[in-house]
């Protein structure tokens, strides 16, 4: 059988592609002399025809990359997909802010700057949206005279 036709039984059996398939050069005329689909089994038994190991994607960048992320690099402007409210979440936003507001309002309760009985209001307007972040809700109190600087 001719060496093309051993190595297109050889692939259909190794399950790979025919250039996968490597002859011994020791081996050369025993592979020659195969007539049959079983000789060629036998000559792959005794690794007279064998099939070259695929190539593998090295993943040394890929990790190291990772490495990077991990720390928290490589996340600019270029490496962004979706809009702010995708990247950090809605709702996480929501209650980073609620809880910042919230928390300043309690301390101001606490240290006696403001009333328990204007408190309930300005909770209440928090929880409904009223102020973008702690700032703009001290800002409020300051200019409705709400907040008493005690001295």
């Amino acid at each position: 059988m001719a060496m093309n036709t051993v190595r297109r039984i050889a692939s259909q059996l190794l399950g790979v592609g025919e250039s996968k398939i490597r002859f011994k050069t020791d081996a050369i005329s025993k592979i020659g002399e195969a007539l049959t689909r079983e000789d060629v089994r036998a000559l792959i038994a005794d690794r007279s025809v064998y099939a070259i190991a695929p190539r593998g994607v090295a993943r040394i960048r890929g990790r190291a990359k990772q490495i990077q992320i991990r720390k928290g690099r490589r996340s600019g402007t270029g490496s962004r997909k979706g809009t702010f409210a995708t990247r950090s979440g809605k709702k996480d936003t929501w209650i980073a802010k609620i809880r910042a507001q919230r928390t300043f309002l309690r301390g101001l309760v606490s240290s006696g700057k403001i009333k328990s009985s204007e408190s309930r209001k300005i909770y209440l307007m928090v929880k409904g949206n009223a102020f973008k972040g702690v700032k703009v809700l001290s800002a409020y109190l300051k200019d409705n005279e709400l907040m008493v600087d005690k001295k």
